[in-house]
């Protein structure tokens, strides 16, 4: 048994559950299962609350979320939960099979779009009400950012294929290489489903508008096949999320001299901090306070930046320093600054928008202007992490099951 577990006090009212984890967690409930020896209950709980969960403890922010809000945090000496979470939920995911849970949604016919975070956690739910789930995905196998994003010493991809053998199983149907809204219309899922759920991640790559950006190398892209790419001998990396991490300590393993640059400070970076500390160990060197304006052949220009204080005491602001222009030698430039959906999908369809271009959604994450298509994760959230992208599922879930019937009548 790990140690962590006997110093968990089993909170009445856990913080650790209630207000870090975005799934709500029971850690307490499962805490004391563990101490019990009761191991397939407790894998069974974490399952039915988060199928992903044998990931999520692999791959979370865990100081933002439970063990940072563990109240052992007062005297510094936070439980790991997320460790013993993983002993429990990456044994049980190897040899779980699905059952249906409820009969609520018997005969109901429903479209994945996505077979990542969102699509994997929403065909376990809707498969265990009832629902004859069929899941469809651009790329040829199930994870989507799990198996094409996230390398793999960080996530052993034998967590994908434990999904894809118990799928299988259980008769949901996968069909992969098919782009919706290229191989086949939303329109036509919407027409021919009765519920749709839109879980697709974020790969639109937004653009640093800078001359010569053309020449760079998108960051999703090179993770999805690192191979498929010569880099040269050094790589500099622009941006200071996960996504950068992921790819800056991917290019050191093949050998590069690598290089983040960032325009703000590295409290500012919005990656989990333990990637960044961990991509130290890795060999990547930083580089902060500095703004791409340019990328040449055989290098990309930089401007130096620095935050500064407004006159009326109001949030520091990064400002670029004009003059400071100087050329940083570079063989591959991978920018990784953030990503955005793919409204394209959407074709014709009557889709409401609000004044930032995104679908105007319903409590439920129901896109106004549509009959049954749902929308969760990157295409309501934008890029955030794993866990949150599967609370987001368990909403849409939800209000799948809640409106079937409505649904039905207005067919």
């Amino acid at each position: 048994m790990n140690p962590e577990a006997s110093r968990c006090l089993l909170c009445k009212k856990p913080k650790c559950a209630l207000d870090g984890c975005p799934v709500h967690t029971p850690i307490p409930e499962c805490m004391l299962l563990y101490r019990q020896g009761r191991l397939e209950e407790a894998g069974r709980l974490l399952f039915r609350n988060n199928p992903l969960s044998a990931v999520t403890s692999l791959v979370c922010d865990w100081k933002q979320f439970c063990y940072g809000h563990c109240v052992l945090n007062v005297k510094k000496i936070p439980v790991r939960w997320y460790e013993i979470e993983q002993e429990i939920s990456g044994s049980y995911l190897m040899t779980h099979r699905l059952e249906r849970q409820s009969l609520d949604l018997t005969g109901d016919r429903i479209a994945i779009v996505g077979a990542g975070p969102v699509g994997l956690a929403a065909a376990v739910w809707l498969y265990e009400a009832g629902a004859e789930v069929t899941l469809y995905d651009a790329n040829p196998r199930m994870g989507g950012v799990l198996r094409y994003g996230i390398p793999a010493f960080r996530l052993d991809k034998k967590y994908c294929d434990a999904f894809e053998d118990m799928f299988a199983d259980a008769g949901i149907e996968f069909h992969g290489g098919v782009e919706v809204g290229r191989d086949i219309l939303l329109a036509e899922l919407s027409a021919s489903y009765d519920a749709v759920l839109l879980g697709a991640g974020a790969e639109k790559p937004a653009t640093l508008r800078i001359p010569g950006e053309e020449r760079a190398v998108q960051a999703l892209a090179y993770l999805k096949d690192p191979s498929a790419f010569q880099l040269g001998q050094k790589v500099i990396v622009i941006g200071g999320g996960n996504v950068a991490m992921d790819a800056c300590r991917t290019a050191v393993r093949q050998g590069c001299d690598t290089w983040v640059y960032y325009r703000k400070t590295f409290e500012n970076m919005p990656a989990n901090p333990l990637e960044v500390e961990e991509a130290k160990a890795d060999g990547v060197q930083f580089k902060v306070f500095q703004a791409p304006v340019e990328v040449k052949e055989g290098g990309v220009v930089f401007r130096d930046c620095e935050n500064v204080q407004p006159e009326d005491g109001g949030r520091v602001v990064t400002r670029i320093i004009d003059g400071t222009d100087h050329l940083v030698p570079c063989d591959t430039l991978i920018t990784a600054i953030s990503e955005k959906p793919d409204f394209k999908i959407f074709g014709k369809m009557p889709v409401l928008l609000n004044e930032w271009g995104w679908p105007e959604l319903s409590q439920s994450q129901k896109v106004e202007g549509l009959s049954n298509v749902w929308v969760a994760g990157d295409f309501c959230l934008g890029p955030k992490t794993v866990v949150e992208a599967v609370a987001s599922a368990r909403k849409a879930c939800d209000g799948i099951m809640a409106a079937l019937p409505d649904v039905h009548l207005t067919r």
